[in-house]
């Protein structure tokens, strides 16, 4: 069976959870603090990061957007992340989750500068960081508008994606203000958190041990 390191606030190793439970291919779930020195992360990815798909040879497979990949060639299942015959469906569908992704990037480096001590934190730094995310909302919103799924009116690996960063907002940051900015893309966050996979994935906090900033 299909192991899988993930720390249960990512967004990222979130985003293969679903992946791998929409596709209905069973896997065992480890539950890590990738920051801990006491983590095996090390010993299935150089990078050090989450999530890691360690497959029966023993063989990792690490970063998330790859490891989507991995499963949609490797595996079949009863979704197809990506329109087979639609190629522009298809980058489009990568486009959105580069944006999810790039937003996702933002938040953690913004989460981590906040945990620095007063008089410490860069507000230079975190200005530009909440630009990424703000630019990538209003890309999402545009996008996503009255429509139920990001293509073809298909779920797939857009909605993962974005899916699972507005869910990580809603988690570390309940303060920011993109729901009453962007009624549509609230409305399409709180669909997808109804299907099962959603649901059976919701973030939660992790207490880091170890000084890290």
């Amino acid at each position: 069976m299909l192991r899988l390191i993930s720390a249960t606030p990512s967004p990222y190793a979130r985003k293969v959870r679903i992946a791998l439970a929409e596709k209905s291919i069973p896997f065992e779930l480890l539950t890590e603090v990738p920051w801990d020195s006491t983590t095996q992360t090390p010993q299935y990815n150089p990078l050090e990061k989450l999530p890691v798909l360690i497959l029966d040879s023993g063989k990792s497979v690490y970063e998330s957007h790859y490891i989507l990949e991995f499963i949609e060639a490797k595996y079949s299942g009863a979704l197809e992340l990506l329109p087979k015959d639609d190629v522009d469906g298809a980058l489009f569908a990568k486009q959105v989750e580069v944006v999810a992704d790039g937003i996702c990037d933002a938040l953690v480096l913004l989460f981590f500068e906040k945990q620095r001590e007063d008089g410490k934190r860069s507000e230079e730094w975190m200005a530009r960081q909440r630009r990424k995310v703000d630019g990538g909302l209003k890309a999402l919103a545009g996008w996503i508008g009255n429509k139920e799924f990001f293509v073809n009116d298909t779920f797939g690996l857009a909605d993962i994606a974005a899916g699972s960063v507005l869910g990580y907002l809603k988690v570390r940051f309940p303060e920011h203000p993109w729901r009453e900015t962007y009624l549509h893309l609230a409305t399409y966050s709180q669909n997808v958190e109804e299907r099962q996979s959603f649901k059976d994935t919701m973030p939660t906090p992790q207490k880091i041990s170890d000084k890290i900033v």
